[in-house]
């Protein structure tokens, strides 16, 4: 039964993005963006469900099973400094988007001054390709994980089942047969978390007693601020904090999660696409915390238990077969939501990024997306551990390279294209240099996005050789 509910849901979402082939234009701005005509409550969906991707399920649960309380200020941080860029950013990326009639977040980085700066455009392409398409491999990786876990499955099967799945909803609609998905897959998501949530509660005797336990689980689980050794009481918190608002700052410089709004229908309906946004953000990651904290009382093992497995295992635990299969559907939806997206902008950088022609190259886009689908399976298949390394860091290496730049951009302030790259290479060196020899009570995004923008200030201050 948990085979077959989850299959079903599976079908469900190849089946939605097969059917936006009835809206396809043929044409790569609707391949690449569905004509700049999403509707705002499908890009706010489909940004969420490309957001949080498996770590929701799997990472964020893991580390609150752990943390406790603490953890909510990853939700705040994130959430507010992801907040403060939509705030002045997201508008100006999609009317720049229209004004310039670019296709990609490349072409976006590189005309978005009126003139075309190849050398930024290559540069961020060759980053795009190499961190998401690595990253899209261990989204494929990822969704393996737990089919392994609850039917005994070798790891290549979940591999190869997520990659065909992706393939043929995205070779066939692009962008748009993405983004329905995507919506249909965030309703799974979040209601798969919910589910849960609600089990949990109720196995373990309502909201009074659920608080009541957490309480006696361990000293400090319920502490509101984290521990952050060898700082103050108050830095090191600060700190914490810091460093996951600059996380969720850094989403600007997502370039599978900036497309969705891209392609939004109207630059006036982001308000709209931003209560859709944070209102869904912020229920998953409420339910997805209450249910980490609910798994520590339910599987109190912690010594010899894989804090990563806290959510198959506890909905094997309380879940009948037919909505454990939904549980699972959420997981690989999730991988899945993000793996398309990433696909998708790696196509988009391997066919459009690196070279210059105007014509209009749509078949050898789709071609592309097979291609980097092929390549994300191989790389996910090879088991290479440094894969996975490298993913830990693509999201701090992304929003380090640009993030400040359209930051910049959205203000208003004129930037060489000498510039650019400087500010995009501070920014990844910074990052990279933080998280080989910085504390570690910082996330490395942090001093990355800082450096960017400091080098941007000193550029403008001091040398006339940028401008």
């Amino acid at each position: 039964m948990i085979v077959t509910s989850f299959l079903a849901f599976l079908l469900f979402f190849v089946a939605i993005g097969l059917w936006s082939m009835r809206r396809s234009r043929h044409n790569s701005i609707d391949y690449l963006l569905a004509g700049r005509s999403v509707a705002p409550w499908l890009t706010a969906l489909s940004a969420v469900a490309t957001n949080n991707s498996g770590y929701m399920f799997i990472g964020l649960i893991g580390y609150t099973y752990l943390t406790g309380l603490a953890a909510i200020w990853m939700m705040l941080g994130w959430i507010i400094g992801d907040f403060i860029a939509s705030s002045f950013i997201h508008r100006q990326v999609r009317l720049a988007t229209e004004r310039h009639d670019v296709h990609t977040f490349s072409g976006l980085l590189s005309r978005w001054q009126g003139g075309n700066y190849r050398v930024l455009r290559f540069l961020s392409g060759l980053m795009i390709l190499l961190f998401l398409g690595t990253y899209a491999a261990a989204q494929l990786s990822a969704g393996s994980k737990a089919l392994q876990v609850l039917f005994a499955w070798e790891h290549w099967a979940g591999a190869v089942m997520g990659a065909v799945m992706v393939l043929l909803y995205s070779f066939a609609g692009g962008i748009r047969a993405s983004i329905w998905t995507d919506a249909a897959q965030s309703i799974v998501m979040i209601g798969a978390m919910f589910l849960l949530m609600a089990a949990a509660l109720d196995s373990l005797g309502g909201w009074s007693a659920f608080v009541a336990g957490l309480h006696a689980v361990e000293p400090g689980y319920m502490q509101l601020f984290p521990v952050v050794e060898g700082y103050g009481p108050w830095l090191g918190p600060l700190l914490f904090v810091a460093g996951w608002l600059f996380a969720g700052f850094g989403v600007a410089g997502q370039p599978h999660i900036m497309i969705r709004f891209m392609a939004l229908d109207d630059a006036e309906n982001l308000r709209a696409a931003r209560a859709w946004y944070y209102g869904w953000f912020t229920l998953f990651w409420s339910a997805a915390i209450i249910v980490g904290m609910g798994a520590r009382l339910l599987l109190p093992e912690v010594a010899s238990f894989d804090a990563e497995l806290a959510l198959p295992t506890l909905a094997l635990q309380l879940l009948p077969e037919v909505l454990v299969g939904v549980i699972l559907a959420g997981i690989f939806a999730a991988t899945m939501s993000t793996a398309d997206s990433l696909i998708l902008s790696c196509a988009a950088a391997l066919t459009r990024d690196f070279h210059w022609q105007k014509q209009d190259h749509y078949w050898l886009t789709k071609l592309g997306t097979v291609a980097v689908t092929l390549g994300a399976l191989a790389i996910a298949l090879s088991g290479h551990k440094s894969v996975y390394d490298l993913v830990l860091d693509a999201w701090g290496v992304l929003a380090s390279a640009f993030a400040p730049l359209l930051a910049v951009y959205a203000l208003g302030q004129r930037v060489s294209e000498r510039l650019a790259v400087a500010m995009l290479i501070g920014g990844v060196l910074t990052m990279y240099g933080w998280s080989l020899y910085g504390p570690a009570a910082v996330y490395a995004v942090a001093p990355g996005i800082s450096a960017g923008l400091l080098v941007f200030v000193a550029a403008k201050s001091f040398s006339r050789g940028f401008r």
